[in-house]
């Protein structure tokens, strides 16, 4: 694709401005809320607003509510984030504007992270218990790494990344990863998580598991673990899923049996007490995957929740011979 001489001068007038270059800038390091572009601008609500108004109306960037917070991104593909990259990639190391926002952008950071483990730490009790009604987490994982297989991985795009263990367990065997979330607390605490681990290449986005707005067919691994469960609509989230799957690439479902433990639905918000098999082969197979296989890991002791790994593939399209 490319630009009508129309939509480039526009873009190019959208980033030509000072405020709004730095903005770009931050906005390639990370998805960023209008207050901490506050922050870290050292402007006023007013103006950065009217500065994000302007490059969205560009398509440079993206808005996205979320609960009171608004957030921005950068534009996720096209001739427009082909224009932004070389622009920012001509502003020369050590510029002192950058230098200064890349500080301030470390200092939000930090804060985030210490209010994430606050978080984190108030709430670990609800995983936990969860947690105890199953196999040890190294088992399951070991599990999920046999069934994802060796790699390398072109991308892996893990949904409902909570707090990007999958993104850790997977990402030294990708050569990118996207993890999407639709909690702000919980895309600070997997940010946390991955820059700790050192996985430069992992990517976390706000995001809707029914709506990822990322390509069709464009990662060889795409994970749903621990998520169906709370949604109102698993198909369609699973339909949405196997859309990301490339010729040849693999998704994975980590998710439990059917069980009859009724407080996970009224102390923790489980929609569904687990999966058949049957229901998921046909889901995956009404969003053209095939090859189907299940993995099951009991629970230690009754009562307990049994984790279920399914895995299914999509073909690659047959070779067609010369004329």
């Amino acid at each position: 694709m490319s630009l009508s001489s129309e939509q480039l001068v526009e873009a190019l007038r959208a980033a030509g401005e000072p405020t709004r270059l730095r903005i770009l800038a931050l906005l390639a390091r990370e998805e960023l809320a209008v207050m901490e572009l506050c922050q870290i601008l050292d402007q006023s609500q007013p103006r950065v607003s009217r500065h994000l108004k302007l490059l969205a109306e560009a398509g440079l960037i993206e808005r996205f509510p979320d609960g009171a917070w608004v957030f921005y991104r950068l534009s996720a593909a096209g001739p427009v984030r082909g224009l932004i990259d070389q622009a920012l990639a001509l502003i020369a190391p050590g510029d002192r504007l950058a230098e200064q926002d890349q500080a301030r952008l470390t200092n939000v950071r930090a804060a985030r992270s210490q209010a994430a483990a606050a978080y984190f730490t108030q709430n670990a009790g609800r995983w936990d218990k969860i947690r105890s009604l199953y196999v040890a987490e190294g088992e399951v994982e070991t599990a999920i790494l046999n069934a994802a297989g060796e790699g390398p991985f072109a991308r892996v795009v893990d949904l409902g990344s909570g707090t990007g263990r999958m993104l850790t367990l997977l990402g030294p065997r990708a050569r990118a990863a996207v993890g999407l979330d639709l909690s702000q607390q919980m895309l600070n605490i997997a940010r946390t998580n991955v820059a700790q681990a050192g996985l430069a290449s992992c990517e976390l986005r706000h995001g809707d598991i029914f709506a990822t707005n990322l390509p069709g067919a464009s990662a060889d691994l795409v994970v749903v673990h621990q998520v169906l469960h709370y949604l109102a609509d698993p198909p369609a989230a699973v339909a949405e899923a196997a859309r990301l799957v490339a010729a040849g690439g693999r998704l994975l479902i980590v998710d439990f049996a059917p069980h009859k433990l009724e407080f996970l639905r009224e102390q923790h918000q489980h929609r569904r007490l687990g999966f058949t098999d049957a229901e998921m082969e046909r889901w995956l197979s009404s969003a053209g995957l095939s090859r189907v296989k299940v993995h099951a890991l009991p629970p230690k002791r009754e009562p307990g929740l049994t984790v279920k790994i399914w895995s299914a593939e999509r073909g690659r399209e047959p070779v067609r011979s010369a004329a």
